[in-house]
C-alpha cells in the first residue's frame, strides 16, 4: 500500500464520481486506476468490453475462492 499524490481537481472529480456511483474515493479512484490500466493493455476494447472483463475476472476469483474452501463431511472428515 502507497501513497498516491494526484491535484485537488482530480481528487474533486473523483470525490463527486464516488458519490454518484455510491462508491468510497479510494474504491472509485481503484476503479479508474483498473479500467485505465486495462484501456492500455486492451486498447481494441471499449468501456463495456473492460467491464466484462473485469466482471469475468470476479468470476474467476469467486470461483477459485469457494474451490479453496474445503467440504467437510459429517464426523468432521474432509
Amino acid at each position: 500500500m502507497g501513497i498516491v499524490k494526484i491535484s485537488d481537481d482530480l481528487h474533486d472529480q473523483i470525490r463527486l464520481s464516488s458519490s454518484a456511483m455510491s462508491r468510497s474515493i479510494n474504491a472509485q479512484a481503484e476503479h479508474w486506476l483498473r479500467v485505465g490500466q486495462l484501456a492500455e493493455l486492451h486498447p481494441h476494447l471499449n468501456y463495456t468490453g473492460i467491464c466484462a472483463l473485469l466482471l469475468s475476472h470476479a468470476r474467476k476469483a469467486e470461483q477459485d475462492e469457494v474451490a479453496a474452501v474445503p467440504v467437510r463431511l459429517v464426523g468432521g472428515q474432509s
